[in-house]
């Protein structure tokens, strides 16, 4: 019998790119590029905002080589889907509903943790399919959301300085785990392929499934007000499916026993997002890149992969997809128009949000769109916006008549969290839930005002019955947060007042039929 000889296999070879990206984490200053060219590592060659700085050049290196090998965690055909959903948001035919922890944790990668958050959206959204009466896109802040910007990168500790936690992917929130570890960006990829994995196979074995509505149990509510309204709604929508069988059309309805659930993050870390952006080829249908001349009477205009649209002479066969999730955004403190991380989102086929705070002049939000989305594509860009509630009045009208007369057809997103942020006495962060209330109620009377429409909701939430937003109908008061507060950190809405909130949007479609 002859002796069997072990194969090895080689060792990730970092790419070119690769190398340029860990340069920087260890220089912590922007490469020279004399090119204007978009590259997945050109980003390396801007000024950057929010960056970590790593000890070790050689673990830097092994991470990054390493994730360049990994398979995809989300395909071209998935990130494609979601623009085609987004641009029916943007046309105002569906409603978008993100949502998912402030900063995920790797220990939120467990059963029930996972499957809570699912059912806390399905939840949701039916219940805004009920009241507005159209389709909704459904994004989780899941599988990714592993970094959190922060305004120092330093903090005070026992009389000395450490690193502030920054999120699981880069250090961990003990006192001695603070120092970057780049060995983190590997853990965060099987962190998020774990729970995509979990996510994928509670869907396709009927967790959505429409016909038993009932078993998406509401947990830790405990007001009966809500599980009224829910199972009204639940009940009304037994009742349709009951005819539909009857009459012979169930059987044809396939979206009643599943549904689309995408993932995102903020594209933070561009180390980590560089690494898993690869040239691949582009699914058929893909959406046309120059809009219509009238985007809300056009009919849908999608490329086919590889050939050749009303006589132009390139073709579309590959693209730079991200594969780390299906939609990313940028957020208030990197979005500097000639920065790093514009510069790296401007390159990508998904879809892509940015953040709107009230520093952002109106003029300069139309330079950010021309300079992500050239060719006006619809829905491909996301405004995400957090004023705040005592300045959306203020600060959105304007906002939106400079994209209306820019030509961009955006999707308008409220984030009623961050600009509602506040401390108590004793210096617990919170947030009032009658602020957020106020910020998506006046979001949606703006953009009506303005002859326009609020396209999305962009929350954070858990389906958790934790106490770190007070207010709401459970009355939650400052004193009670200590009872179940754990988030690292930014307060998040547990599952009632998530439900709540929804239930006040459809309140607001069905009220405007």
């Amino acid at each position: 019998m002859g002796q069997e000889v072990e194969q090895s296999v080689d060792p990730p070879v970092l790419s070119h790119g690769g190398h340029k990206a860990a340069s920087i984490k260890v220089l912590d200053q922007p490469l020279p590029n004399g090119t204007s060219t978009w590259t997945p590592s050109s980003w390396t060659s801007k000024p950057i905002k929010q960056d970590v700085v790593y000890e070790d050049s050689s673990a830097v290196q092994k991470s990054l080589a390493k994730l360049e090998r990994l398979p995809p965690l989300v395909t071209p055909m998935e990130i494609i889907k979601l623009r085609k959903c987004l641009r029916e948001v943007a046309l105002g035919k569906s409603f978008l509903l993100q949502g998912g922890d402030c900063a995920e944790l790797f220990d939120y990668c467990e059963e029930n943790a996972i499957e809570s958050k699912i059912k806390l959206m399905l939840q949701m959204s039916l219940v805004l399919i009920y009241g507005a009466n159209k389709p909704v896109v459904r994004i989780a802040r899941m599988a990714g959301q592993y970094a959190k910007p922060r305004s120092s990168p330093m903090e005070a500790h026992n009389g000395g300085q450490i690193h502030s936690f920054r999120g699981d992917i880069l250090n961990g929130y003990a006192v001695d785990e603070r120092k970057p570890d780049p060995a983190r960006l590997v853990s965060a990829y099987f962190h998020s392929a774990a729970t995509l994995n979990f996510i994928r196979g509670s869907i396709s074995s009927g967790i959505a499934d429409l016909h038993s509505p009932l078993d998406w149990e509401l947990g830790h509510v405990k007001d009966e007000k809500i599980k009224a309204q829910y199972e009204r709604i639940v009940n009304s929508i037994s009742e349709s499916l009951r005819f539909m069988r009857t009459v012979g059309a169930d059987s044809a309805a396939s979206g009643l026993e599943t549904v689309d659930l995408f993932t995102s993050h903020e594209a933070l870390l561009l180390e980590y997002e560089q690494s898993l952006t690869r040239l691949m080829q582009h699914p058929p249908l893909r959406p046309k890149l120059s809009p219509p001349s009238s985007p809300s009477s056009a009919p849908d205009q999608f490329i086919n992969g590889g050939t050749h649209v009303n006589g132009a002479n390139e073709t579309f066969s590959k693209g730079w997809y991200n594969t780390s999730a299906h939609f990313l955004w940028i957020g208030d403190r990197t979005r500097q128009l000639t920065g790093a991380h514009i510069e790296y989102i401007r390159g990508i086929e998904n879809p892509i949000g940015i953040k709107v705070g009230p520093t952002l002049a109106a003029a300069e939000l139309v330079d950010l769109l021309n300079a992500v989305n050239p060719a006006k594509e619809i829905g491909k860009v996301t405004l995400i916006t957090r004023y705040g509630a005592k300045r959306i009045d203020e600060l959105l009208p304007s906002h939106i008549r400079a994209v209306r007369e820019s030509g961009h057809t955006v999707v308008w997103q409220c984030d009623p969290m961050h600009g509602n942020t506040s401390s108590t006495p004793t210096g617990v962060k919170t947030r009032h839930f009658s602020s957020i209330l106020g910020e998506v109620s006046s979001a949606l009377r703006i953009h009506r005002e303005e002859g326009g429409f609020l396209g999305g909701v962009h929350l954070e939430l858990t389906g958790e019955a934790v106490t770190e937003c007070v207010g709401g109908s459970e009355g939650l008061t400052e004193e009670d947060l200590d009872i179940n507060y754990t988030t690292y950190c930014d307060p998040r809405l547990n599952e009632k007042q998530a439900l709540e909130l929804a239930f006040l949007v459809a309140g607001h479609y069905r009220d405007g039929r």
